[in-house]
């Protein structure tokens, strides 16, 4: 096993090590202290949409074990803690009344980082889209855009002063692709035109998000965590190289482009810009604010080919076969090498600033036997991604910091408590955590860090 001290050599003397989480995957307490139902709420209760119909109600407790996780956070000796704000918490209907008692939970937590030495880094959005919104069309709406620059800012008067960073979104090719067109998430659409709405009108407010934190917080680093697809051809061949390109274009251009050019791209607008909604004046500027850091989230590669059906929509691609046989326990291929392609070809194409890998994990599911969790697959994992990091930092790309997903199991979507992504084991019945082996490896990994620096 590769030894702590010596991979923690390896990284930049500013980097961070972290873990991450998100509100509704963990936090439970969903009717708590004023908070009222998001899409995920309801979404979890429709038969047929969430794993064995398994919610959020209770999740991992944390809102109640707060104190309990940052000790562990501690123990663990991570430098910073990726965590999101709920928005149901802090505006039940998503506009109109604040509730205190929301951003109070948000109050304890933040003391309790910097009472324990742990950078905090806030994320805005992580899908739990207030339910009261969807009344006006949730983010096929153009007003849910203004609606999320003022709960930002509503935010932010409060919290920013005990914040190391913020980002507005997270992974918005989930909640605009997987949500509105795939019928994954929540809140379940299958509409291209229902996507592209809530894809323009996600792009417009990160940008109304990031003028709202630099109204309120000038000083505070501000950024986007996407979820960028390492997109592989499945041959060599022109038509798929040309189907990568249009992929590349629909899954992470589509994103990319407005914020870091200023327009969406080209193929992309003549396939589907006549479906898209009305693009106002100013939008693109304000969408393309110059960001602070970004953030980018890899689980694992796409793999494409062309796709010949006449009747095939753009991008026009069909999945082709893993390289690696090695998958995780929720099907992912494990390939580690398109990390490191990802991120050159990123910063090849765009004026990126700074970067922090804010996921990246494996679920394995291995359960506790006499008191330890043996995950030797998703040590392997980390260290395999860990040290193509390590390799992008030395070839003098700015790497600034990894999170791990996860800080511990949790309410994996629509996959519900089946898959397990924690460094900590928890056991849902009793709420116990239990470090496993992963988890050992990755704090020693961090106090010998700490050391180096």
């Amino acid at each position: 096993m590769m030894d702590p001290k010596q991979f923690a050599a390896r990284f930049p003397q500013d980097f961070l090590f972290g873990v991450a989480t998100a509100s509704y995957q963990i936090e439970g307490a969903t009717r708590a202290d004023g908070r009222k139902p998001c899409i995920w709420d309801a979404f979890s209760n429709m038969p047929g949409r969430v794993f064995a119909r398994h919610n959020g109600d209770m999740a991992c407790d944390h809102y109640n074990r707060w104190e309990e996780d940052l000790d562990l956070m501690k123990e663990m000796g991570v430098s910073a803690y990726r965590f999101s704000i709920a928005w149901p918490r802090i505006l039940p209907d998503g506009t109109g009344r604040v509730n205190e008692k929301g951003l109070d939970f948000y109050d304890r937590l933040l003391d309790g980082l910097k009472d324990r030495g742990i950078k905090a880094f806030a994320t805005l959005y992580h899908w739990d889209l207030p339910l009261a919104l969807m009344g006006d069309g949730g983010w096929t709406a153009r007003s849910t855009a203004y609606a999320f620059q003022r709960y930002a800012k509503v935010a932010m008067a409060r919290l920013a002063d005990r914040l190391d960073a913020v980002a507005t979104f997270n992974e918005p090719w989930c909640s605009v692709w997987l949500s509105h067109l795939y019928g994954v998430h929540a809140p379940g659409e299958r509409s291209m035109e229902a996507a592209l709405h809530a894809l323009h009108y996600t792009n417009l407010a990160h940008g109304l998000g990031v003028d709202a934190v630099r109204q309120v917080a000038g000083n505070l680093p501000v950024g986007l965590v996407l979820n960028a697809h390492s997109v592989v051809p499945g041959s060599d061949s022109e038509a798929d190289r040309a189907a990568a390109e249009r992929a590349h274009q629909f899954h992470n251009g589509a994103f990319f482009d407005p914020v870091f050019r200023g327009k969406y791209p080209e193929a992309f607008m003549a396939a589907l810009g006549d479906r898209m909604p009305k693009i106002e004046d100013g939008d693109l500027e304000i969408i393309a604010q110059k960001l602070d850091w970004w953030g980018l989230n890899y689980y694992t590669p796409m793999r494409i080919a062309d796709d010949r059906a006449e009747a095939a929509e753009f991008p026009a691609t069909v999945p082709a076969p893993p390289v690696s046989q090695t998958k995780t326990d929720i099907g992912w291929e494990v390939y580690s090498p398109a990390l490191g392609s990802l991120v050159k070809e990123l910063y090849a194409r765009y004026d990126l600033p700074p970067c922090y890998i804010t996921e990246n994990g494996a679920c394995y599911n291995m359960e506790p036997v006499a008191g330890e969790v043996d995950d030797q697959p998703r040590l392997d994992y980390y260290i395999d991604h860990l040290g193509v990091v390590a390799g992008l930092a030395a070839e003098g790309l700015p790497m600034k910091g990894y999170f791990a997903w996860s800080l511990m199991d949790n309410f994996e979507w629509a996959e519900g408590y089946r898959m397990r992504f924690g460094l900590v084991h928890v056991d849902y019945q009793t709420q116990k955590r239990t470090l496993k082996k992963s988890g050992k490896w990755y704090a020693a990994l961090a106090q010998a860090f700490a050391q180096k620096t």
